[in-house]
């Protein structure tokens, strides 16, 4: 099988990982991940998804904090911060500064992200083909209140130095609307035999790759059935901000919430499935109201053998839906 997943960072790199363990010998993944997050910092372009994505699956993450290099030391960050530079709240550590350093003098040169991320990845050998949504400069930003004033700040700030704290009034993805699917991503999402997506983010992770112009028209006209996981299990979010994300821009803070969001592709959205957690399993009837088949499993990857299940789960439910077609 061709197996296409759309992703964010710490979350759908942890269902790969999953995903990895459980395909078949010939089964061929290929990974478009969201750059969007990206930002530009001490003279250096950062890929924050892409580089989880890259470190997790070629064994370098580090495990504790879930993004950033292993046996990570923090003398720059500290330097920077003696020195007073005021985007010293970027948590950039030594052996992270390596990867930035070879994107940015390779992208300086004229390469391209594509290419400058699987020149990366000859190093990190993640096992799957690591692509980024698009090749074109993507930001997102987030309008927010800060003591009764609306500012515009990248979703960096809001998300580290802010630690989303701030109410959101607002997303605004810059520049996607004239970005176009890097090279290879229309084709690995009209051919997949499964298109998935894991528990990533709504806002900041799926939403900026389905902006792209393009890839929303690839995922209505692929044959692949296109299954999707909640990243929220009982009303809150697994990781990060999506709980602040989504009730800001009110959105309802559930699975089905979420898979409203995202939408039936019957209607018009990105999803054939949706799996949600067995403590929402009473969301079922109301999911299969949007039009989508729907089960409720088990989501917490909690060890390898739970995020094995999640893989396997999500995968035969695709299949489900192939085969009634």
């Amino acid at each position: 099988m061709q197996i296409t997943v759309l992703s964010g960072g710490v979350g759908g790199s942890r269902f790969i990982e999953g995903l990895l363990r459980t395909k078949g010998p010939d089964d061929e993944v290929t990974v478009i991940a969201n750059t969007a997050d990206d930002i530009s910092l001490f003279g250096l372009h950062i890929s924050p998804d892409l580089d989880t994505v890259m470190y997790t699956l070629g064994d370098g993450i580090d495990r504790e904090r879930g993004w950033g290099r292993t046996d990570e030391s923090w003398n720059a960050k500290d330097e920077l911060a003696t020195y007073g530079i005021e985007q010293a709240w970027f948590g950039l550590g030594d052996r992270d500064i390596a990867t930035h350093l070879v994107r940015t003098m390779r992208l300086q040169e004229g390469r391209t992200l594509s290419e400058v991320t699987a020149e990366l990845c000859e190093r990190w050998q993640p096992g799957v083909r690591l692509l980024p949504m698009t090749d074109d400069r993507v930001e997102t930003h987030i309008g927010i209140d800060r003591d009764g004033r609306r500012e515009i700040i990248h979703f960096q700030e809001y998300w580290i130095r802010l630690r989303a704290q701030v109410p959101v009034e607002e997303v605004v993805v810059q520049g996607v609307q004239d970005a176009r699917p890097a090279p290879g991503v229309v084709e690995a999402i009209r051919g997949a035999d499964l298109v998935l997506l894991p528990p990533s983010n709504p806002i900041v992770s799926i939403g900026p790759i389905a902006a792209v112009p393009g890839i929303r028209e690839a995922i209505a006209a692929t044959p692949a059935p296109v299954v999707g996981v909640s990243p929220l299990i009982g009303g809150g979010a697994v990781r990060g901000m999506a709980d602040q994300l989504l009730t800001g821009l009110g959105i309802e803070l559930s699975a089905t919430g979420v898979a409203a969001h995202h939408g039936a592709r019957s209607s018009g959205g990105l999803l054939d499935g949706w799996l949600v957690d067995t403590t929402d399993a009473d969301q079922l009837p109301a999911l299969e109201a949007l039009g989508l088949a729907a089960r409720a499993v088990p989501l917490w990857m909690t060890d390898a053998g739970t995020t094995d299940r999640l893989a396997e789960d999500t995968v035969q439910l695709a299949h489900s839906i192939g085969a009634r077609r």
